[in-house]
């Protein structure tokens, strides 16, 4: 049984969860790997099955909620919650006024990230060195993909959110950055600001569903072929950065239904090509600073967390 004060601290896992999640680049995955409560909840997501309904029915809901470990799980949920209503404005404001600098922070924090994987689980064996290159060419095949850009239709919300949520639990991948693939980041981003409750509700139909699904495969996979799954994440990682890479020239895009731009393609550029085709300043120094701060910070949270499990020990 948890005191107050850990459920504190949960509560603060919680939003730093959420907070990292609304970044394409950073896991809430990786945050709960880091700060050590990875395992409990994938426990807590799996618990959700035929056994919990039966026990509702047959023991009631303290058991029930027990079980499934429901006081945890709402800590964490609520940190979330609070954490991506709240900076989803602030996320927004970046992205229309600072996009060079923000996607430079972003690229710091997938670099950092992958570091940070391939030391905790390094690939030794040529499989697990296999499916990093694997991840790393899917990834890179999905970036320049047009067909994967998708309308913001209610069937489109609903796969987006079956995904992104899945990648969301994943200790390497993003499910912002899953919605940067999708096309439909700055969507989600513009319907946690105006709170639009039908894109909001649809969003998280679809990635209950997946979460269902998706958390009992991971943790067999995690059970049985762990290094390989994070070699996999690493080389997504890595492939996401076509993605990711700010200095972009726009070949192609449309209007959706909205009169919002959607970008179908784009090809990356130097920061002087950038200046000299796109006519505007690449403000490179920033983007450096940006780099160094979001690389920095992931490596920030890894030693925060690696103190905190030992003092817990």
């Amino acid at each position: 049984m948890k005191n107050f004060r850990q459920y504190i601290l949960l509560f603060l896992r919680g939003i730093a969860m959420g907070a990292v999640d609304l970044v394409p680049g950073v896991s809430a995955g990786t945050i709960a790997l880091v700060t050590g409560i990875y395992a409990e909840l994938i426990h807590c997501i799996k618990s959700f099955n035929m056994q919990a309904i039966r026990m509702l029915k047959a023991d009631g809901l303290g058991a029930t909620w027990q079980y499934i470990n429901g006081s945890f799980l709402v800590a964490v949920v609520a940190g979330m919650l609070v954490s991506l209503f709240s900076l989803a404005g602030v996320m927004r404001f970046l992205l229309n006024t600072y996009p060079l600098q923000l996607w430079s922070f972003f690229t710091g924090l997938i670099i950092a990230s992958v570091l940070y994987l391939l030391r905790q689980h390094p690939p030794k064996r040529p499989f697990e060195i296999g499916v990093f290159c694997i991840g790393l060419i899917c990834a890179y095949a999905i970036s320049i993909a047009p067909s994967m850009v998708m309308e913001d239709n209610y069937i489109s919300v609903f796969f987006a959110g079956s995904i992104a949520l899945c990648a969301m639990i994943l200790p390497g991948i993003s499910g912002s950055f899953i919605l940067v693939l999708l096309g439909l980041y700055p969507l989600f981003i513009d319907a946690l600001v105006n709170i639009q409750i039908d894109f909001l509700v649809i969003f998280a139909a679809g990635g209950v569903l997946g979460l269902m699904l998706f958390s009992r495969l991971l943790s067999w996979l995690l059970d049985h072929y762990k290094n390989a799954v994070i070699a996999t994440m690493c080389g997504f990682l890595v492939g996401s950065l076509n993605v990711i890479w700010p200095w972009k020239l726009v070949t192609s895009s449309m209007l959706d239904h909205a009169g919002k731009t959607i970008v179908l393609s784009a090809e990356n550029l130097s920061p002087q090509n950038f200046s000299v085709i796109v006519g505007q300043d690449p403000q490179t120094i920033f983007c450096i600073m940006a780099l160094l701060v979001g690389f920095f910070l992931v490596l920030g949270v890894e030693f925060l967390g690696s103190r905190y499990q030992k003092k817990m020990r």
